[in-house]
């Protein structure tokens, strides 16, 4: 198992690589001057090539990009052209954010979109099966920008119940040791932040979790009814095992690879997927900090963000298929 999780963390290096190449073209392909943006709108066009020789856009396209590489294995992501700090320290600000809002997300998507296909497969047919496949496909065909703002204009606009953005209620104070605010207010024994940062967090996470949960839940049911023919699920029936117990011991663990596959690439997307999110509830994370960078042609900042969510999601997937090796004793790396 160790030589194939080296494999694995090699070929991250060389997809890193991969995504960083492909970064770095398409961003230099955009009809924009960082320039320009880093001179100033008035800036005169003496200021401009001082900033791009600041920049080192006067090199050769290979130039620049060589050089990138070289700073990046000193774990160097450059400096950003708006914020003028290391993309470094910025992502450093902004992850926890992401990280906080995925995990919440994530687990409200475990919580729910397991139960949900459980109960659609052992009821085949019924109502709670119309239902839920029903509402899954409203879930998965409905764009999250569309229900973001459906949700901010029923709680937030006409019932006032919900804040519509940001992490915590004006005049709450919380001094970060993670950056992560519900974590945070627990370890500092802040009762008030955590109860604004838990109302905070509802209206996003929800909008983030549906389609994931829909998807999760689908394919519970799925994996689940894929088995219920087997021979050895007969079997149980036959020995006279209770129906739960078959279900739970039998049907569910073996149905649980595909399972686990599904939510890790969950996880992965609702780590480096929500951006539109993050802009629409003005949660300061990766995707807000990503949509500036774009809007702002901050060719530092796109790369950092690129290198270190291709970082995640390549992880997430490692941990995956790390995790089958406890699930199924048959697996073998």
């Amino acid at each position: 198992m160790i030589r194939y999780v080296l494999r694995r963390l090699l070929w991250l290096v060389v997809v890193v690589l991969g995504m960083t190449l492909l970064t770095f073209v398409v961003t230099h392909l955009i009809p924009a001057d960082p320039a320009k943006a880093a001179a100033g709108l008035d800036a005169t066009a003496d200021q401009i090539e001082r900033a791009k020789e600041d920049l080192g856009l006067n090199r050769p396209l290979p130039e620049q990009y060589l050089i990138y590489l070289r700073n990046l294995a000193t774990g160097d992501l450059g400096t950003s052209i708006v914020t003028k700090r290391p993309v470094r320290d910025d992502l450093r600000d902004y992850l926890p954010a992401t990280i906080e809002l995925a995990l919440a997300a994530f687990l409200v998507v475990v919580a729910l979109g397991i139960p949900l296909g459980i109960a659609a497969a052992s009821r085949r047919g019924g109502a709670v099966d119309i239902i839920t496949r029903f509402l899954s496909t409203v879930w998965v065909a409905m764009p999250v920008f569309v229900f973001a703002l459906l949700l901010q204009l029923i709680f937030y606009v006409k019932l006032g119940w919900l804040p519509a953005g940001e992490r915590l209620d004006a005049g709450i104070s919380l001094e970060p040791m993670t950056g992560m605010v519900t974590v945070d207010a627990i370890l500092r024994g802040n009762v008030d932040a955590l109860l604004s940062g838990l109302r905070h967090l509802i209206l996003p996470v929800t909008a983030l979790a549906l389609a994931r949960l829909a998807v999760v839940s689908r394919m519970t049911r799925s994996s689940i009814l894929d088995l219920s023919g087997a021979d050895f699920i007969r079997t149980a029936r036959a020995k006279g095992l209770a129906e739960r117990t078959v279900l739970y011991r039998h049907t569910l663990k073996n149905a649980a690879m595909p399972i686990l596959t599904t939510l890790g690439t969950q996880l992965a997307f609702l780590l480096g997927g929500s951006i539109l999110v993050e802009a629409i509830f003005q949660w300061p994370g990766m995707g807000r900090y990503a949509v500036s960078s774009i809007t702002s042609v901050d060719f530092p900042a796109i790369m950092g963000v690129t290198v270190v969510m291709a970082i995640i999601f390549m992880l997430v997937n490692l941990l995956v298929d790390v995790s089958y090796l406890f699930i199924d004793p048959r697996v073998q790396y």
